[in-house]
């Protein structure tokens, strides 16, 4: 009876093995491998000439890793040495060096070690030197303010027609939210979620309530994924509208989304470049200046605070549509995009799309090496006439009002010696938030800091 009840018990559906390790042996509070990559200067921050070095400490289960090989290169931003060198921890511990930079920009390496488990551990480490007497490459075209004056009057002449949809699944108590559709240029429209207080809505009353609440517009990052609704504004008092920028149905179930995706927006970063008037970004600049004009529509707009942030190419955006429109009062970019992008041509680190990385340039959807022959030089010359009136960098020439902008060293989509050229030319009265150690993304604490300064410069009511 004894050996039946073995056999009963072996046979017994055995839980999922997450759950069971978790039951039976705890859930580990710290990772196995614990590694920390710490300059020598604890700010990051070198005058051109002195030697960086990373000081690389990991521990395994709390033991100091010894005799384990660590692989590293060192170099410019987004100009790497080709080959790894290699060097050994000791107690714990390797010491990196980085080599110096004889002119202001960004020091990066980018190291790798196995752990005993045979799991890879990696990251990209970069530091700072003279920031602040970073320079644009990027060039104005003497055309530029009044070649986007008229493009806005232009597009101002098309009625936005706003088309609404609710969203129940977004539509709480205390908040509403729509899609909305805007025909924001000749053959442009664009989609977003308008999100608001419900005290913004009347239901009850025959007007709504009016000019209480300031509006936020937030431009999205790259790519065309779908964007949802966020409720972070809205719960803070203010109109919030989060828009896609290529007339893509957000509603749609993914699978067809994903399809209808591929097929309008590959290669956007590259369409029409051969001429300003032609190039995608821009309908794409004048639609966000247009979402502006469509949010100062509102009657719960305060009719003061018009708000503009958001990160990578929404940061761009984000710079770009203050530029552009005289009724934006705050300007909160994250790690822009589309910042000093003929920089690569003299071999210092771009913004992204990173067009010219490589000496490459646009050419239809795709990109194509020219290295020689005059119809090369032509094309790349096209090109960079085209990109001076997209550069993020001529824009934030043009800024007038207060902006806030974060963004870290470790990014090797948007590079900080690309952020920095455009941040070194705004003359507004601007306040940053640097987190040497963060890549492209944020911490929430500077998040924090950026609603803190909203607050801080929002126009009372008089």
């Amino acid at each position: 009876m004894r050996q039946l009840f073995l056999l009963v018990a072996c046979l017994a559906p055995v839980p999922a093995a997450p759950q069971a390790f978790q039951q039976e042996f705890g859930s580990p509070r710290k990772a196995l491998v614990e590694s920390m990559a710490v300059p020598d200067h604890a700010d990051s921050r070198y005058l051109t000439g002195q030697q960086a070095t990373l000081r690389l400490v990991a521990r395994e289960g709390g033991v100091p890793l010894d005799g384990v090989t660590v692989h590293y290169a060192a170099g410019p931003e987004m100009f790497l040495a080709k080959t790894a060198d290699s060097t050994v921890f000791r107690g714990g511990e390797a010491l990196l060096p980085m080599g110096t930079m004889a002119q202001p920009g960004f020091l990066a390496c980018r190291y790798e070690y196995r752990t005993g488990d045979g799991r890879t551990v990696k990251d990209l480490v970069k530091v700072a030197y003279e920031p602040e007497r970073i320079r644009a490459f990027t060039a104005m075209p003497a055309d530029f303010t009044a070649f986007w004056q008229r493009a806005l009057r232009e597009a101002r002449r098309v009625p936005l027609e706003p088309l609404y949809t609710d969203v129940p699944d977004a539509t709480t108590d205390s908040l509403v939210t729509r899609r909305v559709r805007l025909h924001v240029a000749k053959d442009k429209w664009i989609q977003g979620f308008l999100t608001m207080p419900r005290a913004a809505v009347s239901t009850m009353a025959a007007q709504p309530p009016k000019g209480r609440f300031p509006v936020v517009l937030c431009p999205p990052g790259a790519g065309s994924q779908k964007i949802y609704p966020s409720d972070y504004f809205p719960l803070r008092g203010c109109i919030y509208l989060k828009i896609e920028i290529h007339d893509l149905d957000q509603l749609l179930p993914d699978e067809e989304y994903a399809a209808l995706s591929r097929r309008q927006t590959d290669g956007y970063t590259v369409r029409g470049m051969e001429s300003p008037d032609t190039y995608y970004y821009k309908d794409v600049y004048l639609g966000c200046a247009r979402a502006v004009d469509f949010l100062c529509s509102l009657p719960q707009w305060d009719g003061r605070n018009v708000i503009v942030t958001g990160g990578s190419q929404g940061g761009a955006l984000t710079i770009v549509t203050a530029a552009l429109s005289d009724r934006v009062t705050l300007c909160a970019p994250f790690y822009p995009a589309l910042c000093d992008l003929t920089a690569f041509l003299h071999q210092r680190a771009g913004g992204w799309p990173k067009f010219f990385a490589g000496q490459r340039v646009a050419r239809g959807r795709d990109f194509a090496d020219y290295n020689s022959g005059s119809s090369a030089m032509i094309a790349q010359q096209k090109a960079v006439e085209t990109l001076q009136y997209f550069d993020v960098v001529n824009f934030a020439r043009q800024l007038r009002v207060p902006t806030f902008m974060s963004w870290g060293y470790s990014d090797d989509t948007c590079s900080p010696t690309s952020i920095w050229a455009a941040w070194n030319e705004i003359s507004a009265p601007k306040q940053c938030d640097i987190t040497p150690t963060s890549g492209h993304w944020r911490f929430a604490s500077s998040q924090q800091r950026c609603w803190q300064w909203v607050t801080a410069n929002l126009i009372p009511e008089e």
